[in-house]
């Protein structure tokens, strides 16, 4: 039972968030001719990066599998380490040991920080993140600065552009190795049209654009497929408004007793997943995630990504928008250009 349980997970991972075409392909795609890859999960002790641990633990891709936290790592590495799949996997604690787990990694992943609670935005996590994450890229740059970099540590819209100003200082910055998962945006724009168009979940695409908070996430249902139940502008506006609010609807949910960890860290797997397919050369990996791009005036915008053996082969354009989505690119905006500014503000103070 236990064994069904982890194949039936790693399978959802290989098919999981990425566009439909070039899914036969993916699929058939195992462990037996991948190349040795090492993921560091920074903050793999808290509330994302434990089940991130665990669903990375079960990614057949992954050979070695290094965690990383302030305290607690050994436990967590030794809990999962007990699972019988293919990824070797390593536990580390303080920053005496950071260097050592960073070493040699080919996917970094960063949950790490504080979670939002409820009555705070993104901006009430900045102060404390932002230096979190700030020290992280620092020591990135210096013991595994050729890694692919994903970024999950709210705010994303300014983390990302405080990433790149550290790596910059640091001359190892590579714009098509720093990414922003935006994915459980996706996710949700997914699971909520699906349930008011009437079609599976499974089989849904939405593109989703923009940036990783509030008014930012800009999910473009015109573009949604397959197509169900005819929506109404009303309906799209209130799909829209759930999808921009997902993370405040799971923090009323737990009463202030947690955040959107689980399905975060379900989305940091898939994203994780792609990742390390367009590393091995598996063609067509297609995700959202928030870049450094020229599809709008502002130096970082989340689209649809072609991903490869460099990270980023291609950023896409979004397409045509509805009347509504060309309204709501217009006000994200400002928003999105002031949490650029911020991080890169904070990066070049401090």
């Amino acid at each position: 039972m236990r064994a069904s349980l982890i194949r039936s997970a790693a399978e959802s991972l290989r098919k999981g968030g990425s566009s439909s075409s070039g899914n036969a392909i993916r699929r058939s795609y195992s462990s037996d001719s991948s190349p040795d890859r090492k993921v560091a999960i920074l903050g793999a002790a808290g509330g994302i990066g434990q089940p991130l641990s665990l669903l990375m633990k079960l990614n057949p891709l992954v050979s070695r599998l290094s965690l990383y936290d302030i305290a607690g790592t050994p436990g967590v590495a030794a809990d999962v380490s007990h699972i019988n799949t293919r990824a070797e996997v390593s536990g580390y604690a303080s920053d005496e040991q950071l260097g050592q787990a960073l070493e040699g990694s080919d996917v970094v992943i960063i949950p790490a920080g504080v979670p939002r609670k409820p009555g705070m935005t993104r901006d009430d996590l900045f102060n404390i993140n932002a230096g979190i994450v700030k020290s992280l890229c620092t020591a990135i740059s210096k013991y595994c600065p050729n890694a692919i970099v994903n970024m999950i540590s709210n705010p994303v819209n300014s983390t990302v552009p405080i990433a790149a100003e550290v790596f910059k200082k640091a001359g190892t910055y590579d714009e098509k190795k720093l990414f922003g998962v935006t994915t459980l945006d996706v996710l949700r724009a997914k699971t909520f049209y699906a349930a008011k168009a009437g079609v599976p979940a499974a089989d849904v695409n939405v593109p989703v654009i923009g940036g990783h908070a509030g008014i930012t996430i800009l999910p473009l249902f015109s573009q949604a497929a397959p197509t169900g139940n005819s929506l109404s502008n009303e309906d799209l506006k209130a799909l829209t408004k759930r999808t921009q609010d997902g993370g405040t609807e799971v923090l009323e949910a737990k009463a202030g007793k947690g955040s959107a960890t689980l399905s975060m860290a379900y989305a940091g797997a898939i994203f994780a997943d792609a990742c390390l397919k367009g590393l091995n050369g598996v063609p067509d990996i297609v995700e959202c995630s928030y870049v450094q791009s020229t599809v709008t005036d502002l130096p970082f915008f989340a689209s649809k990504v072609r991903l490869g053996k460099n990270g980023v082969e291609e950023v896409l354009g979004f397409g045509p928008l509805s009347d509504l989505e060309k309204e709501g690119l217009e006000n994200l905006k400002a928003e999105l250009k002031a949490s650029i500014e911020k991080g890169i503000q904070f990066a070049h103070a401090n």
